[in-house]
């Protein structure tokens, strides 16, 4: 029905920015109820505390004894020897991965057949087969030489004076670890943009400096994370010298473990908490030196875990504040 001229229609207020409506200021949006994910938390903290109730209660576990091996100087100067092949066969590791990588993308035939064979090889032959192989290596040459192939020798050394325990077991373990190194390394130098290779080249600068100064560096995002990870394995893998009559962190408990039967578990749960402190170490390092080479790639640096638990806290007081003020 038409309104008749001149009349006057009354229109319903819209709410302004200025005056909301009611019906809009009782509203309240509510979080989407997950019971599944409520589920599964709480399974997860039974397990959890089961699996921490196990270890407490249980005294199979002898913790009492594992305090008394924990720090014992038998043990310290195994872990000792650990961190030192350890450092040591990851550094010339790490080396002789770069050189195999470059060898891998040189334009030289002989170079790339050469290095291709290396990889295939070192990441075929499991680690104690090179480590037992080396150990018994003066059986097979008494003396090396240095000099014309198939002609006089400018000079020879006595391989069973040179090859000590420790020499061993870092030329297998660096010898080994190059295969892998030369992988991550040649992956990283190839995820750089091929226009960083073709702005360096137009400038006119050495192939030298061009890797040095504009390629490796920027390779090195990609390399830390996963040589770091070949670097866990690798503090885990100098559990094998043991096999060369050399007393790292696990021959040591090893050792004891024989002297002492009724030690054994206790005695391997001092190896495995001292790795998994070396190991965490490692991480933290890797956490900050990824963190310094994300500079310029990222807009903004990843915060550290003490930065996470500020926010988190931080957010936690304001959550709290908001539940109590409605």
């Amino acid at each position: 029905m038409s309104e008749p001229p001149g009349a006057t229609v009354s229109l319903p207020e819209t709410p302004t920015a200025d005056q909301p409506s009611q019906a809009l200021t009782a509203q309240r949006v509510l979080p989407l109820r997950r019971p599944g994910r409520w589920i599964a938390t709480a399974v997860v903290l039974v397990l959890a505390a089961q699996f921490v109730h196990g270890l407490v209660s249980n005294p199979f576990y002898q913790w009492d004894r594992f305090g008394y091996w924990f720090l014992r100087p038998t043990i310290l100067d195994g872990l000792l020897i650990t961190l030192e092949v350890t450092a040591y066969s990851a550094v010339l590791g790490l080396i002789g991965g770069i050189v195999l990588a470059l060898a891998r993308l040189s334009k030289s035939p002989v170079l790339r057949a050469v290095s291709w064979t290396y990889v295939w090889a070192f990441r075929s032959i499991p680690l104690i087969v090179v480590l037992i192989f080396l150990y018994n290596f003066s059986a097979l040459y008494k003396t090396l030489s240095v000099g014309v192939p198939f002609g006089p020798a400018f000079f020879a050394f006595d391989e069973s004076k040179l090859a000590t325990d420790m020499v061993i077991a870092v030329v297998g373990l660096s010898l080994h670890e190059a295969a892998y190194a030369a992988e991550v390394v040649r992956g990283g130098i190839l995820s750089v943009d091929q226009g960083q290779h073709e702005a360096a080249g137009a400038l006119g600068l050495p192939k030298a400096y061009q890797f040095r100064k504009i390629v490796f560096p920027q390779a090195l995002r990609s390399i830390i994370p996963n040589y770091v990870n070949q670097l866990i394995g690798l503090v885990k893998g100098t559990s094998l010298v043991f096999y060369v009559s050399l007393l790292d962190l696990f021959g040591a408990a090893q050792t004891m473990g024989s002297t002492y039967p009724g030690d054994i578990v206790p005695l391997l749960l001092v190896v495995t908490v001292w790795y998994l402190i070396v190991t965490s170490v490692v991480s933290v390092i890797q956490f900050y030196v990824e963190r310094y080479y994300a500079r310029g790639a990222t807009r903004g640096l990843p915060p550290t875990p003490l930065q996470k638990l500020r926010t988190g806290l931080t957010d936690l007081r304001a959550r709290i504040r908001k539940e109590a003020a409605v």
